[in-house]
C-alpha cells in the first residue's frame, strides 16, 4: 500500500496555464512532463463502495490499463492507495486482493458494478526540490462527466514524495499567495460523486468521526480536525451561491472545530493554536448576521405577514429586513471569496498536521480515558450550573448553552469509543436530556435577538407605516414573551435529569 500525502487546490483557469513556468521561491524546478488521463470510477448502482469509504477506479494511460482501489484514512493525511495493472478497461477484482475491497469483492458485487462518472484530465507534472524534500506538482486540467452533466478540473495538487511535511506547506503557501488558489479538501471522486448525484455545489454536512481504540489523544484530535474542516471549507461554494442552509452548515463545521480545541485545550500546544482560534472566530463573525437575519425573517416576520390585520406591517418589517439579509449574505460571500479565507484554510490544516515541537503531558494519552474524563468532569461542572438555570442572566444562559453544546459535540466526537451496550444508552441518554435543554436555551437566546431586531423595526419606522410596523412587532415580542415560561421549565427539568458518565 501507498500513502499519497498531497495536497490539491482548485485555481481559475488564466492562472493554471503558465503555473508550470513558475519559479518557487527556494525550489529547483525539474524536466515538465504531460499526459492524457482517463478514469473510470465505478460503484454499484447504490454506491456500495462509497459507503464504505472505498474507490475503485480504472485509467487508461496510453495503452496501459492501472486499477487503482482507494481508501480515505482519517488517521492521517492523505488517502491509502493500492494499484495493479490489468488488462481491460473494465475493474478486474482479483487484483483488489491484499486491499480494503477485497472483504467485498463477491461475485455479486461483480455483477453489480458499474461506471459512475468518468473523468479526462491533460495532467503537465513537474518535480520540485526544496531543500531537503522531493514534491511532484500536478496540474490537471479537463473535466468530470456523469451521464449528461459535467464540470470541469481546474486544479493542482502537490505530492510530497519524500522528505519533511513542513516544506510541502511552505510551497503551497508560495504557490497560493501567487496564483490566488484554494485549498480543497474533496477528492475527484467527491465531485463526481456529487454530479453523479446531481448536487456537485449542494451543501456538505458533518460526516462521521470515526476514532480507533488505542489512539492517543493527540491523534484523536487530528482526525476530528480534519473532519471539521472538510465540513466548513466544503460549503464554501454553497455561501459564496448566497444558500442559506451552506451558511448555517459552514457555522456548524467552525463550531464543531472550536468546540474540539476547547476539548482537547490540554492536549494542544500553545504556539499558533491562539492565532488559528482568532481566524476561525473572525470566519465564524462575518457568517453571523446572515444566519441570525435569516432566521429572524423566517421563524419571526413571514408568519406575520400570513395575518391579515399585521400583513402591511409584516410586509413592511420584511422589505427592511430582506434588504439587510441581502447585505449580510454578500458580506459572508465577500468573506469565503477573500484571500483571508484562503490563508486560514492552509494555516489551520497546517497546524493540524505538523507535530508541535513542545512537549505535551496529555497528549499521549489513551484516547479511551481522555474522552471518559472530558466527559465526567464537563457533565458535572454543566450539570451544576444548569440546576440554577431560572437565577442566571441572559448572557449566563448564553454561555451555558455553548458549554452544552460542547458537550453535545463531544458525545458526536467520542461514542464510537464506547461499544458496551450499556455505554451507548447512557451516551443517548445524556445527548438526549443536552439537546433538549440546549434547543430551550437556544430558542430563548433568539428571543433576545429576535426583540431588539423587532423593537427596532418598531422605533426606526419611517411615519407612513409607522403605526402598522409597530403593531406586527409588539405582536412579535408577545408571542416569544408567552413562550418564555414553558421552555425555562423544559430546561430545568432536562438539566435536573443530567448524570455524569
Amino acid at each position: 500500500m501507498a500513502v499519497e500525502t498531497e495536497l490539491k487546490f482548485s485555481v481559475a483557469a488564466r492562472n493554471l496555464k503558465s503555473l508550470a513556468g513558475w519559479r518557487i521561491p527556494g525550489g529547483k524546478m525539474g524536466e515538465r512532463s504531460d499526459s492524457d488521463l482517463v478514469s473510470t470510477y465505478f460503484d454499484t448502482g447504490k454506491h456500495k463502495l462509497r459507503r464504505h469509504g472505498l474507490t475503485l477506479r480504472v485509467r487508461q494511460n496510453g495503452r496501459t490499463n492501472i486499477q487503482t482501489v482507494k481508501a480515505a484514512n482519517g488517521a492521517q493525511l492523505g488517502r491509502g492507495e493500492w494499484e495493479a495493472e490489468i488488462k481491460d478497461d473494465a475493474p478486474d477484482l482479483r487484483g483488489a486482493d491484499g486491499t480494503p475491497l477485497e472483504p467485498l469483492a463477491s461475485r455479486k458485487l461483480r455483477r453489480k458494478l458499474k461506471p459512475v462518472f468518468k473523468t479526462s484530465v491533460h495532467r503537465t507534472t513537474v518535480p520540485v526540490r526544496t531543500r531537503k524534500s522531493e514534491i511532484e506538482l500536478a496540474i490537471d486540467r479537463g473535466r468530470i462527466v456523469a451521464g449528461h452533466r459535467a464540470s470541469p478540473i481546474e486544479e493542482f495538487e502537490l505530492e510530497l514524495k519524500s522528505g519533511r511535511l513542513a516544506d510541502l506547506f511552505r510551497v503551497a503557501r508560495a504557490i497560493e499567495r501567487r496564483s490566488g488558489a484554494e485549498l480543497d479538501l474533496r477528492s475527484k471522486s467527491d465531485r463526481g460523486y456529487g454530479l453523479a448525484q446531481g448536487r456537485e455545489e449542494q451543501v456538505v454536512f458533518a460526516e462521521p468521526i470515526e476514532l480507533e481504540a488505542g489512539m492517543t489523544a493527540s491523534e484523536a484530535f487530528r482526525v476530528i480536525a480534519r473532519a471539521t474542516v472538510r465540513h466548513f471549507s466544503g460549503n464554501a461554494d454553497a455561501v459564496r451561491n448566497l444558500d442559506s442552509e451552506g451558511v448555517h452548515q459552514m457555522r456548524v463545521g467552525l463550531r464543531r472545530l472550536r468546540a474540539a480545541i476547547s476539548l482537547f485545550s490540554k492536549v494542544l500546544p500553545r504556539s499558533r493554536t491562539g492565532a488559528v482560534k482568532r481566524e476561525l472566530k473572525w470566519l465564524t463573525g462575518e457568517l453571523a448576521p446572515a444566519r441570525e437575519i435569516d432566521v429572524f425573517i423566517r421563524e419571526q416576520v413571514e408568519p406575520i405577514t400570513l395575518d391579515r390585520e399585521l400583513s402591511r406591517g409584516g410586509k413592511a418589517i420584511k422589505d427592511e429586513f430582506g434588504e439587510k439579509r441581502a447585505h449580510a449574505f454578500a458580506r459572508a460571500k465577500r468573506a469565503v471569496s477573500s484571500e483571508r479565507f484562503r490563508r486560514l484554510l492552509v494555516d489551520t490544516l497546517e497546524w493540524i498536521e505538523l507535530k508541535p515541537s513542545e512537549a505535551n503531558g496529555q497528549a499521549d494519552v489513551p484516547i479511551e480515558k481522555f474522552a471518559a474524563d472530558v466527559l465526567r468532569r464537563r457533565t458535572r461542572k454543566t450539570r451544576k450550573e444548569g440546576v440554577q438555570l431560572d437565577r442566571l442572566s441572559p448572557r449566563a444562559r448564553h454561555k451555558l448553552r455553548i458549554r452544552i453544546k460542547k458537550i453535545r459535540y463531544a458525545v458526536d466526537f467520542f461514542e464510537g469509543l464506547f461499544p458496551a451496550r450499556r455505554e451507548r444508552k447512557r451516551l443517548a441518554r445524556l445527548s438526549r436530556h443536552l439537546k433538549n435543554i440546549q434547543d430551550a436555551l437556544g430558542a430563548l437566546n433568539d428571543f433576545v435577538a429576535h426583540r431588539k431586531m423587532a423593537l427596532a423595526a418598531a422605533l426606526q419606522a419611517p411615519r407612513e407605516n409607522r403605526r402598522a410596523r409597530a403593531l406586527a412587532a409588539g405582536v412579535m415580542v408577545g408571542r416569544e414573551d408567552k413562550s418564555v415560561r414553558p421552555l425555562m421549565k423544559t430546561a430545568l427539568k432536562e438539566a435536573r435529569r443530567l448524570q455524569v458518565m
